[in-house]
C-alpha cells in the first residue's frame, strides 16, 4: 500500500505539474483544461480552482451511476488543481516559441507519465476517467463516451475563451500513444495468494 500511496501522490503531483507547464506554454490545451481554462477567465478565479471545483461537479454525477471513488480519486479533487497553481505561481509567463514549445513537450510528457502512476497505483480513477467509465458500463461505447465528453468541453471551452491551438492538437494525437506506452511499465500488479493476498 505505502508503494501504491507513493506512486498516486507523485502521479497527482506530476499531473498539476504537467498541466501548468501547457498552460504556460500558451499554445493550447487537452480538451477538460481548455474548459477549466475558459471557466476560470470568465469568473475570476485561478485555473488550480477551476479543476478542482469541476472535480466535485463530476464527482455528484458518479451518484445515479453507482461509481463509488478510491483514495486516488478523493486525492485527484484535491492535490492537482494546488500543484497546478502552485507551479504557474513559480513559473513566469514566456514570450519566445522556442521555450514555450520545449514547455508544451515537458507537459505533454510529464502529463502521460503522470497519468501512468496515479491510475497504475490502483486506487481509484480520476473524477473525469470514472464519469466516462460510469457510463461506458450502463452498455455506451467507451470510446463514443470519451469522445463525445471531451468534443463537449473542448467547445464549450474554446467559446469561454480556452486557449486552442497546436498544442490542442499535439495532445490529443500524442496522449494516447504516451500513456500506452507509460501505463503498462508503471502499474503495480496485484499481488496473488502465493504472495500473501487473496487472489
Amino acid at each position: 500500500m505505502s508503494s501504491r500511496l507513493l506512486r498516486l501522490f507523485a502521479g497527482l503531483v506530476l499531473f498539476g505539474v504537467s498541466l501548468g507547464l501547457m498552460v504556460r506554454a500558451d499554445l493550447g490545451l487537452g480538451p477538460w483544461d481548455v474548459f477549466h481554462q475558459g471557466v476560470a477567465d470568465r469568473i475570476g478565479l485561478s485555473i488550480g480552482l477551476v479543476v478542482n471545483l469541476t472535480a466535485v461537479v463530476v464527482l455528484l454525477l458518479w451518484i445515479p451511476l453507482r461509481q463509488r471513488p478510491g483514495i486516488g480519486t478523493v486525492a485527484n479533487v484535491v492535490v492537482v488543481g494546488l500543484v497546478t497553481d502552485g507551479t504557474l505561481w513559480l513559473l513566469p509567463d514566456l514570450d519566445a516559441l522556442a521555450p514555450r514549445i520545449a514547455l508544451l513537450v515537458a507537459g505533454i510528457l510529464a502529463n502521460a507519465v503522470a497519468t501512468g502512476l496515479y491510475v497504475g497505483a490502483g486506487l481509484g480513477p480520476g473524477p473525469r476517467d470514472g464519469l466516462m467509465t460510469g457510463l461506458a458500463a450502463r452498455g455506451h461505447s467507451i470510446r463514443l463516451v470519451r469522445t463525445g465528453i471531451e468534443l463537449a468541453v473542448l467547445a464549450i471551452g474554446f467559446l469561454l475563451g480556452g486557449s486552442v491551438g497546436f498544442g490542442t492538437i499535439a495532445y490529443a494525437l500524442a496522449i494516447g500513444p504516451l500513456v500506452g506506452v507509460f501505463l503498462p511499465r508503471l502499474t503495480i500488479a496485484p499481488r496473488t495468494a502465493a504472495e500473501g493476498e487473496p487472489a
